[in-house]
C-alpha cells in the first residue's frame, strides 16, 4: 500500500489541475493540490487515479460522485455532501473530515489512516474491506449501514452509533477506544475482545434491560 504520493503506480502521469471543479466532469490523473473550494457544485463528477493534497472543502456539493483509485493526503473537508458517492481502492490520510453528509456511499478497498472523522453521516452505507487506521471517530453514524471486513486497528471511537447496521466481519479488537452510547445491537457480526466485552457490559445489560445486582 503507497504511503506517499511518489509510491503511487501512476504518480509519473499526474497532472497539476488549475480551475474549478464542474459538475458531471470527469477528471484523470489529476492533481489538485493547495486549493481551497468553498461552495462548489461538483455532484455527479468522477475522479480516476487522481490525487488530492492539502485540499479544502468548504460546503462542497459532490453528490453521487465517483473516487476509483485516488489519494487524499493531508486535506480538510468540512460541511461537505458526500452523500450517495462511490470510492474504490482509494486512500485517505492524515486529514479532517467534519460535518460529512456521506449516506448511502458505496466504500470499497478504503484505506483511512490516521484521520479525524467528526459528525460523519454514514447511515445506509455500504463498506466493504475498510480500514480505519490510527483514526479518531466522533459522533459517526452507521445508522442502518452494511459493514464487511471492516477493521478499526488503533482507533478511537467516541459517540460512534451502529443502530440497524449490519456487520460481517467486522474487527474492532484493535480500536483503542469503544464509545458507544446506543444501537449496541448492531454490534451482532462484529469480534471484539474480552477486555472490550467486559467495558461495554454494563451497556449490553441496560440495551438488554437487565439489571446486575451483587446484593
Amino acid at each position: 500500500m503507497a504511503q506517499q504520493l511518489a509510491d503511487l503506480p501512476y504518480a509519473h502521469l499526474l497532472q497539476p489541475h488549475a480551475g474549478p471543479l464542474r459538475r458531471d466532469a470527469r477528471y484523470d490523473t489529476a492533481h489538485f493540490e493547495g486549493v481551497a473550494y468553498e461552495g462548489v457544485e461538483a455532484g455527479g463528477a468522477t475522479f480516476m487515479e487522481c490525487a488530492f493534497t492539502g485540499v479544502s472543502l468548504t460546503e462542497a456539493r459532490l453528490r453521487k460522485a465517483r473516487f476509483n483509485e485516488v489519494w487524499v493526503d493531508a486535506c480538510r473537508w468540512v460541511a461537505t455532501d458526500l452523500a450517495e458517492t462511490e470510492w474504490q481502492d482509494a486512500t485517505v490520510q492524515a486529514g479532517l473530515l467534519a460535518g460529512i453528509s456521506a449516506y448511502g456511499s458505496q466504500l470499497r478497498r478504503l484505506t483511512i489512516r490516521q484521520c479525524k472523522l467528526e459528525a460523519v453521516n454514514l447511515r445506509s452505507a455500504v463498506l466493504r474491506d475498510v480500514v480505519f487506521e490510527d483514526c479518531q471517530l466522533r459522533d459517526v453514524d452507521f445508522g442502518g449501514a452494511k459493514l464487511t471486513d471492516v477493521s478499526f486497528p488503533g482507533s478511537s471511537l467516541e459517540e460512534v452509533r451502529f443502530g440497524g447496521a449490519t456487520l460481517k466481519k467486522v474487527d474492532l479488537r484493535g480500536a483503542t477506544r469503544l464509545g458507544l452510547p446506543d444501537g449496541h445491537e448492531g454490534l451482532r457480526g462484529a469480534v471484539i475482545s474480552s477486555l472490550q466485552l467486559l467495558e461495554l457490559a454494563p451497556q449490553f445489560a441496560q440495551a438488554l434491560g437487565v439489571q446486575v445486582k451483587d446484593a
